[in-house]
């Protein structure tokens, strides 16, 4: 099935429309799933935090001082918000994605709405994005426990760069889930790009402490992007947040809509 991709001729208020209804087919289903969607990117973190953050990081706390945070353990608690609303954001829309081309053969209807690709592709990132939230204020929730900081991961600039994360991987999500055969394929995807990333992308180290040779790869993943300005935002003073960090994911998020919106201008199933 192949739909004509133009540039955007209706309106952004019935794009937005648009998009918000195919939102909300994703959501009829997601609803009943909230406690598992929350709980299942929980995993990780709690397992980093109780490994690296707890364990190592009462070691480290001897003999270093972390450049954010009073402790390791609060170091990496933001980065444990990053890497959860990552996986959960790709994740879920991919299997969501695959699920419908690969099982439930549902997909091609979808093609079939009158629509622009571009609606479509919002809409699909719109699910992701809530799914990566709802992991995301899960994380939130026991960063407060553990550190007793409220306001520095309940504010407003600390949910922009989550949402914007959450945006990134979910527009990701949707090419991916669009593209690949198989579930194993799936699993390649998250082997080869999302575990690096999730080690590589600032989470468990200070990426600015890196050996130049280094950093042009780490700083070419956009979930550096989101580590660095969620630490900034919950450890230290607005005059050293990292503002190239939004203007950063606002133009991964963006160039991953506009190629997701001409695959599902082409996409044949």
């Amino acid at each position: 099935m192949k739909t004509a991709f133009k540039f955007p001729s209706r309106s952004l208020s019935t794009l937005l429309a648009d998009a918000l209804t195919v939102f909300w087919g994703d959501w009829l289903d997601l609803r009943v799933r909230i406690p598992q969607v929350a709980a299942s990117g929980l995993v990780s973190p709690l397992i980093y935090i109780l490994a690296f953050g707890l364990g190592l990081g009462s070691s480290l706390d001897r003999v270093s001082t972390p450049t954010a945070g009073d402790s390791y353990l609060e170091f990496i608690l933001p980065g444990m918000v990053a890497l959860s609303s990552m996986v959960i954001s790709f994740g879920g829309t991919t299997f969501s994605i695959c699920g419908e081309r690969l099982f439930s053969k549902t997909f091609e209807e979808m093609l079939l709405y009158p629509i622009h690709p571009l609606s479509l592709h919002l809409g699909k990132m719109l699910a992701g994005i809530v799914r990566g939230l709802m992991t995301a204020s899960a994380v939130i929730l026991v960063a407060v426990l553990f550190t007793g900081r409220v306001w520095s991961f309940l504010n407003p600039l600390f949910f922009l760069l989550v949402i914007l994360n959450c945006a990134v991987f979910a527009g990701l999500g949707v090419i991916v889930g669009l593209n690949v055969k198989s579930l194993e394929s799936v699993g390649l995807f998250n082997n080869f790009l999302i575990v690096p990333m999730s080690f590589l992308g600032g989470t468990f180290f200070d990426p600015t402490t890196l050996p130049v040779a280094l950093k042009p790869l780490v700083y070419a993943l956009p979930l550096t992007y989101t580590t660095l300005g969620l630490r900034a935002v919950a450890y230290k003073p607005l005059v050293e947040f990292p503002w190239y960090s939004i203007p950063v994911l606002l133009v991964f998020a963006i160039a991953l809509s506009i190629l997701g919106a001409y695959q599902f201008s082409n996409q044949q199933d």
